[in-house]
């Protein structure tokens, strides 16, 4: 089986993408191949890695097209089809996409959000964390949907909140899991096994 092409968009340092793109070239056998990244901010630092590891990059300057989000998308979408992308990860991407786009992409588009949704949506997840009390925090991959973090679940990690857990803390332990459940999401959907019945994500058996 031919393997996907993937899309990963940042907007910063882009550790999750990092992990992707590990993952991909650690596995001959993995099914995704990243194809490439892709920015709206030009000084995000992750796409000095991607550059490093010999991936195309592209910029499309959210800025320039300040308030019209369909336009931003529609430049986006120009470098999606050019790397005849299958695939969009999500890796920290701070842009809110058009529905128009989420339901082009739709059932190819995933993101990871660092809380175990549906709870704490949106950002400072760690610190509202903190802030509820809660006794397990974690790390969420979902796909996308027009709604902010409100796409069905596909998997989820949690890790024990500390009594003397810190946002830093708490954060990095999250990170660690986002690392390891990010590239098995997208290996499970690059290899068709994600199956999505109205809000609940099925995964089928391997072969």
């Amino acid at each position: 089986m031919a393997k996907k092409r993937v899309a990963i968009l940042i907007s910063g340092r882009g550790s999750n993408m990092a992990a992707l793109v590990k993952a991909a070239q650690a596995d001959a056998d993995f099914p995704a191949r990243i194809v490439l990244v892709l920015s709206n901010r030009p000084e995000a630092a992750g796409l000095a890695f991607a550059a490093a590891e010999g991936i195309p990059i592209a910029v499309v300057p959210s800025k320039l097209y300040g308030k019209d989000r369909a336009a931003f998308d529609a430049a986006m979408q120009a470098e999606l089809v050019k790397a005849r992308a299958e695939i969009i990860c999500l890796a920290g991407f701070m842009r809110l996409l058009t529905p128009e786009f989420c339901e082009s992409w739709s059932g190819r588009m995933i993101n990871i959000h660092p809380a175990l949704l549906p709870s704490f949506k949106g950002l400072d997840t760690h610190a509202r964390a903190l802030e509820e009390g809660v006794k397990f925090h974690g790390c969420t991959t979902h796909f996308v949907t027009p709604g902010m973090d409100e796409g069905p679940i596909i998997l989820q990690a949690a890790v024990p909140v500390l009594d003397d857990d810190t946002e830093e803390t708490l954060a990095a332990r999250v990170l660690a899991e986002e690392h390891r459940i990010y590239p098995e999401t997208l290996r499970l959907l690059a290899a068709d096994r994600l199956v999505v019945e109205g809000r609940r994500v099925r995964i089928t058996p391997a072969g």
